[in-house]
């Protein structure tokens, strides 16, 4: 059975860690993560910059091997990044257990991650290389996907809790009767990560129910 697991990493434990150093109020937030031939190449957004020089700001650090400015809307920066599979950290971790990055939202204060494993086993082998290469992880929550109404409409625990109190705290009512910050505050959680659970929950839930999968 499909596995969800969240957890956090410090800050410095992930190649991108070092644009905090240069610009702390920043939040960084993965688009996705492409396996390419020996490199995996992770598109991120950049939030909270203020800085035109956005690449500037990325410092070298141990197994990455370039990155650069794809586009920006307003304050908010896409860009691409390298580094080497082989590299020693998280990452690493999770392309040698297969595991599927769902979200992953970092700040000066940590990383928080949200992954998903076909099956318990996946999750276990992702554990168990970050103890054996001493990758420091604290898992915060596991839990397994849940179908929600019927087959096809499988969002995690997490996505469905988000979903759900946004709704009856009239989140998404015009006008709106709950701001997001009010709803991650009950969640216990940042903004950035309520967004990011917001937005990939719908994204299963137009999936199922609205895109024709012919």
């Amino acid at each position: 059975m499909a596995t969800v697991m969240e957890f956090t990493s410090p800050t410095a434990e992930f190649p991108l860690g070092t644009v905090f150093e240069n610009l702390p109020g920043v939040t960084v937030e993965l688009e996705r993560l492409i396996p390419h031939e020996t490199l995996i190449i992770p598109y991120f957004w950049v939030r909270g910059a203020e800085t035109e020089d956005i690449e500037a700001a990325f410092e070298p650090h141990a197994g990455v091997t370039g990155i650069r400015l794809v586009d920006s809307v307003e304050d908010e920066y896409l860009m691409r990044a390298e580094w080497e599979q082989e590299y020693f950290g998280v990452l690493s971790a999770l392309a040698k257990a297969n595991v599927v990055v769902l979200t992953g939202i970092g700040t000066r204060d940590e990383w928080r991650f949200e992954v998903r494993g076909e099956s318990q086993e996946a999750i276990a082998a992702f554990r168990e290389y970050c103890q054996e290469n001493d990758i420091p992880i604290e898992i915060t929550a596991v839990h397994a996907m849940l179908p929600i109404q019927g087959e096809g409409y499988e969002l995690t625990e997490t996505q469905r809790e988000a979903l759900v109190l946004a709704y009856e705290r009239g989140y998404f009512d015009t006008p709106r009767e709950a701001s997001l910050e009010e709803i991650a505050d009950d969640l216990g959680i940042t903004q950035q990560s309520l967004s990011s659970r917001l937005r990939r929950g719908h994204r299963r839930l137009i999936g199922a129910t609205l895109v024709s999968s012919s």
